[in-house]
């Protein structure tokens, strides 16, 4: 009754008369959420950039070549030399990539180098330091459930978007392209739609925490669950892709058993060797493969089990474990063979040996 009291008032005395425009009501002070969100967008939008992955095609009368949009996705800048971090997805299969930067000014992309087991690439663009905004570099090993988090990215193409959530889980597990587990992911509400991916993934101080990389969706668009590679391992990766073009995995020379291998001959956790590279860093270490007798029986070899005293269960352990490391390294392996456990030194090659 107060409500159509007060309207019948407002007629009456021609405060609502018919085409008058409305006097809009003052509104209080932003909230301190708002501002920290506002904030964030403001220091972070600069350095984010839209990523078009471009594909050959040829025309069906004329049979002129020209490039045409494959896809589009997010990257940011790495550093002041240009350089732009993004998932390999985004530009996987492209002849070439183009890069828009907040200011809509357009470049095109040198592909640096990639790391497709763990989704991330490296491109490059010659662009005037003005024109550069680095995001600072935060930590992933510390972060907590329940910590605020902002994404920003394109997602459907669009321009620049902010959304905001939590972290909802750590060291979850993804699959790469290459179908290698992508472990310690960092798990989020925020909105990570189709087109986000490579975009940067900041905490509440405007740090970047991780690498936007997929969504749990049967239809594809955001349901309530993101994923993000730690910055940590981001931090990792991306120094040796600038570097050497390419992520040089330090190796061992050996061939592993498949899982059922383990299962078959009862054999303890870890990775069964069932071949050394001749000359390689386990053949000069000593280690010895499985193989079988003149009489067709298994003659034991080694089980590798753990790598400097950390537990390897299986070859994404081994591999994981060896990515941590560089060729030339000593490590220590944990041996088991025929029941007994010994434990050496070896001296780490590259993937060529």
């Amino acid at each position: 009754m107060l409500l159509c009291s007060l309207f019948t008032a407002l007629f009456a005395t021609g405060a609502l008369a018919k085409g008058q425009p409305r006097v809009p009501m003052p509104r209080g002070a932003l909230s301190a959420d708002e501002l920290a969100n506002i904030a964030v967008f403001k220091a972070a939008s600069p350095a984010v950039v839209n990523i078009t992955a471009l594909g050959m095609q040829r025309d069906l009368f004329s049979l002129d070549v020209q490039q045409v949009p494959r896809g589009t996705g997010t990257g940011f800048f790495w550093d002041d030399s240009g350089h732009i971090v993004t998932n390999f997805h985004v530009i996987q299969n492209a002849s070439a990539a183009q890069v828009t930067l907040a200011n809509q000014s357009t470049y095109k992309a040198q592909l640096v180098g990639a790391f497709p087991d763990r989704d991330l690439a490296v491109l490059k663009i010659d662009v005037p330091q003005a024109r550069l905004t680095v995001l600072p570099l935060g930590t992933s090993r510390d972060l907590q459930v329940g910590q605020k988090v902002y994404a920003i990215g394109n997602p459907f193409g669009l321009d620049q978007t902010l959304t905001t959530g939590i972290v909802s889980a750590l060291n979850r597990e993804i699959e790469s392209v290459t179908r290698r587990s992508i472990r310690d992911v960092i798990q989020t509400d925020a909105a990570i739609n189709p087109g986000n991916s490579g975009g940067p993934l900041l905490d509440s101080a405007g740090r970047l925490i991780g690498v936007n990389t997929a969504i749990y969706s049967p239809s594809g668009s955001s349901a309530g669950i993101g994923f993000a590679i730690p910055v940590d391992e981001v931090n990792r990766i991306v120094p040796r892709l600038i570097r050497d073009g390419r992520f040089v995995r330090p190796a061992l020379g050996i061939s592993a058993g498949p899982p059922t291998m383990r299962q078959a001959l009862n054999l303890p956790k870890g990775v069964a060797l069932v071949a050394v590279t001749p000359g390689g860093p386990a053949e000069r270490a000593g280690l010895r493969p499985f193989t079988r007798g003149r009489d067709g029986a298994i003659v034991a070899g080694d089980v590798l089990t753990a790598i400097n005293d950390q537990p390897v269960n299986d070859l994404d352990d081994m591999l994981n474990a060896l990515e941590r490391l560089q060729p030339g390294d000593k490590v220590q392996l944990t041996l088991w063979r025929a029941g007994s456990t010994r434990k050496l030194s070896v001296t780490l090659g590259t993937s060529s040996d």
